[in-house]
């Protein structure tokens, strides 16, 4: 399985739809994470995205994975970029 980094753009106008729907996300997360599919993820401090690092074999496989995020259904991400990532050194190794 390979790595990769899905980086998230938000806008201020859905900062309420996150709110509401931010359990709902975090519950999906937590079950990637269960399922050993997710590596790390968290919101950028300046609430301007966030990145999620996740193991796939393919960014189709990762971007069909990801439209099923809740903010992805309810038009809450802005911009969505999944980019395989080959970790050389660190924790991710």
């Amino acid at each position: 399985m390979a790595l990769f980094a899905v980086h998230y753009t938000y806008s201020p106008t859905t900062t309420d739809g996150r709110d509401t729907h931010r359990a709902s996300h975090r519950a999906w997360l937590a079950d990637l994470l269960a399922q050993k599919v997710l590596v790390s993820s968290g919101p950028y401090v300046d609430g301007t995205g966030a990145l999620i690092i996740v193991e796939g074999t393919d960014v189709d496989s990762v971007t069909q994975l990801f439209a099923q995020d809740p903010f992805a259904v309810e038009n809450l991400v802005e911009t969505s970029t999944i980019t395989e990532w080959k970790p050389v050194m660190g924790a991710f190794v």
